[in-house]
């Protein structure tokens, strides 16, 4: 090891000095025996002599014991102390150490015989010094614990682990970095408390220990950290409300504990933070009023309170008592008042599911709104203002569903060019669908279920060649279903025409649908066959597995979950973030004639098939029960998960109705099946028959031997060689 080198042989030469002067200190304590044996001393001097000689005597064992012990003690040169560099290897070896998975293998350069760990992947060091400054093993898939050496590290200005799965405590260690500036540990596995020495690393900017399963209190000690400017402790189980020592921290520009479960009140603090841009405080269950103050934060330019219980009015001039506002989050609450304008600086108004009233307001020019939630409140009136106003052309989104909206939807949609989503669900909505809708081409959601609207739908629509999801379900639509559904909108997921007065045959073109897993025809006037083209349903197959597990819309940052009202074993439910999980084909409650096609029973994918009050004929397909995904009750095959009422209203027979096929003429072959599968009863002459057979036949063979020694002795004979085997 460097610095550890020593000159040569220098046992050698302590040996030999050993050795001579041993040999030199007998030589003298001989010569002094051997005298004192030979001098004639006086007598009166012996006393003197005596004690003169134990004394020399004790002070020349004493030097020869204190020589002895000093040359027979091997002599190490003390090993140097550890230097930083060192010491920073080291503790990079025992973080490599406590972590157990490395799938993408970026501690493969982090090796004891590789002595320049500057070099190692992850690591920055200061060019001056060589030390390690910078921690960076992001997005690596690592799993284990973060070990306490990290604190070794004393010169680190930044640790970003985010995106692993670490388990276990945040080592308090990290308190000995008073150089650090940031942490970032989100999107990990980390438990136990937020480390109270966290206190000590004073030049502390960003802080973010976000999408973790930390729990308690937020250590009051951070309010100390004079420097942070980023704090985000979002998605954890934390505890005791928003801190007050918030109000301490004035150069803070993001401040995100959403879904905490924090709980409290909403505090009178927010005014204080004047450089604060972006304040998310959502899901926390907060109780109480917004005070007026937090409208006076102008400095503000997102701000996200959704999905709490807080009250208050939503100011009437927002737009000049917060100038840099950008995305505002108010859903889920139970905020009151009403629009009269908004900002035009806002890209996303979210202020779904509160109190607010009033008729829409318009944008105007200028407007650079890319999303706008309105739903679930109680606006009314027209919806004109807004539809034809001439700052909509950067709208993505829209969601006026669950309002009192009324009157006929105008002709305006020519102006939004961007949009691709557009709920108007659950209102009172009458009059047509707008021709002008076909000419939105980027829309790939279009719900206007539960309304009063009537008229066909106008074949403008087919030029939506992104629709994914077309909600018309519980209008006034009448006219056959359009062929041009199955050829033009192939990208089609959902099809949900449930409750109108369509009418005619169900055009085989549907077919072409391939990606559909979920096509509602029901409570309409359809006639004719069903399709058996069906089977080309290549998701409900299985031969697509494309499945699209969460129906979602992203816009940049912002995901978007589709709801819509399904009707499954009965019962009619909102689905949500579940929607993507449901396969359905629902043909109920129409006039459908004929058999039930057979290639229905290739739809292994299926969850959910009703057919009933129709007037179908014939039998159930056999292979039914192949339909493996069709939900079943525990107890019994697939085909009981059918109650008896989902086929109601058709001349069905077979298992599981009590009406018998018998009287139905099969081929030969299933004959014998049919009695075998379809016999319950008990037939008693058979049963007699075989008992009197079997008594007759050990009679005859009985009497036989009785009668016939010749075959008695060959019967025992064959008996004792059964027995010895």
């Amino acid at each position: 090891m460097v610095g550890m080198s020593q000159s040569p042989c220098p046992w050698k030469r302590k040996f030999q000095a050993f050795t001579w002067s041993s040999l030199l200190l007998t030589l003298l304590f001989c010569i002094s025996i051997w005298s004192q044996k030979h001098r004639k001393i006086p007598q009166n001097s012996l006393p003197k002599m005596s004690a003169n000689w134990l004394l020399f005597l004790r002070s020349f064992l004493f030097a020869i014991l204190t020589h002895l012990a000093a040359f027979s003690t091997p002599i190490h040169k003390a090993p140097p102390a550890l230097n930083g560099t060192n010491v920073d290897r080291l503790a990079l070896l025992a973080i490599k150490s406590m972590i157990k998975g490395d799938p993408q293998g970026l501690l493969t350069s982090w090796n004891h015989s590789s002595t320049d760990f500057c070099q190692w992947q992850g690591v920055t060091c200061s060019p001056r010094h060589q030390r390690v400054t910078h921690l960076n093993l992001t997005y690596g898939g690592l799993t284990g614990t973060l070990s306490p050496s990290v604190g070794n590290l004393s010169f680190l200005k930044s640790i970003w682990l985010f995106h692993n799965s670490f388990s276990g405590e945040i080592p308090p260690e990290i308190g000995r970095l008073f150089r650090l500036r940031e942490l970032r540990l989100f999107y990990n596995s980390f438990t136990g408390n937020i480390p109270a020495t966290i206190v000590n690393c004073s030049n502390l900017q960003i802080l973010n220990l976000g999408n973790n399963n930390l729990v308690g209190k937020i250590p009051d000690g951070i309010g100390s950290l004079s420097m942070l400017s980023f704090l985000s402790l979002h998605d954890n189980i934390l505890q005791g409300g928003i801190p007050p020592f918030i109000a301490n921290l004035t150069l803070l520009d993001t401040l995100s504990l959403a879904n905490c479960q924090l709980g409290g009140s909403f505090p009178n603090l927010f005014h204080r933070l004047t450089n604060l841009r972006r304040l998310s405080v959502a899901g926390n269950n907060l109780i109480g009023t917004i005070p007026p103050s937090l409208y006076n934060c102008s400095s503000l330019e997102e701000l996200r309170l959704f999905d709490n219980k807080l009250t208050g009015r939503l100011p009437k001039n927002l737009g000049s008592m917060m100038p840099h506002l950008v995305e505002l989050w108010f859903s889920n609450n139970h905020i009151q008042g009403n629009l009269l304008s908004i900002p035009a600086t806002l890209h996303v108004l979210n202020l779904g599911s509160n109190n607010l009233w009033g008729e829409l307001p318009s944008l105007s020019n200028g407007s650079s709104a890319l999303i706008l939630d309105l739903s679930n409140n109680y606006f009314v009136g027209s919806v004109h203002n807004l539809v034809c106003s001439n700052g909509v052309n950067t709208i993505e989104f829209v969601d006026l569903g669950y309002n009192q909206l009324s009157g006929v939807i105008p002709e305006c949609w020519e102006k939004w060019s961007s949009l691709k989503v557009l709920q108007l669900s659950c209102n009172n909505l009458s009059g047509e669908i707008p021709r002008t809708l076909g000419s939105v081409p980027l829309l790939q959601l279009l719900g206007m279920s539960g309304n009063k609207i009537s008229g066909s739908l106008p074949s403008s629509l087919m030029n939506l060649s992104y629709l994914k999801i077309l909600g018309l379900n519980k209008n006034n639509l009448v006219g056959i279903i359009p062929p041009w559904i199955g050829t033009k909108l192939t990208m089609l997921k959902i099809l949900n025409l449930r409750s109108n007065n369509f009418y005619g045959n169900t055009p085989n073109q549907l077919c072409y649908l391939s990606h559909v897993q979920m096509l509602d025809l029901s409570h309409n006037n359809l006639s004719g066959n069903i399709p058996r083209c069906f089977n080309n349903f290549s998701v409900l197959s299985g031969k697509e597995t494309n499945l699209e597990v969460r129906f979602s819309f992203n816009f940049g940052s912002i995901v978007y979950f589709v709801r819509d009202l399904l009707v499954m074993k009965g019962r009619e439910d909102t689905y949500g973030s579940i929607l993507g999980l449901v396969t359905l084909l629902d043909l109920s409650s129409n006039n459908l004639s004929g058999q039930i096609p057979s290639e229905l029973t290739t739809l292994h994918n299926l969850q959910s098939l009703n057919l009933s009050r129709n007037q179908l004929t014939g039998e159930i397909p056999n292979k039914i029960g192949a339909m493996k995904s069709l939900e079943s009750i525990p107890t019994g095959t697939q085909i009981q998960s059918f109650s008896e009422s989902s086929f109601f209203g058709n001349k069905l027979c077979g298992s599981p109705l009590t009406n018998d096929c018998g009287h139905v003429d099969k081929p030969d072959t299933t004959s014998h099946q049919k009695e075998v599968a379809g016999s319950h009863k008990v037939d008693w002459g058979l049963i007699i028959s075989i008992v009197l057979g079997f008594i007759t036949g050990f009679w005859v063979i009985v009497v036989s031997l009785i009668l016939n020694r010749s075959w008695r002795i060959t019967y025992f004979r064959l008996m004792r060689k059964l027995i010895k085997v």
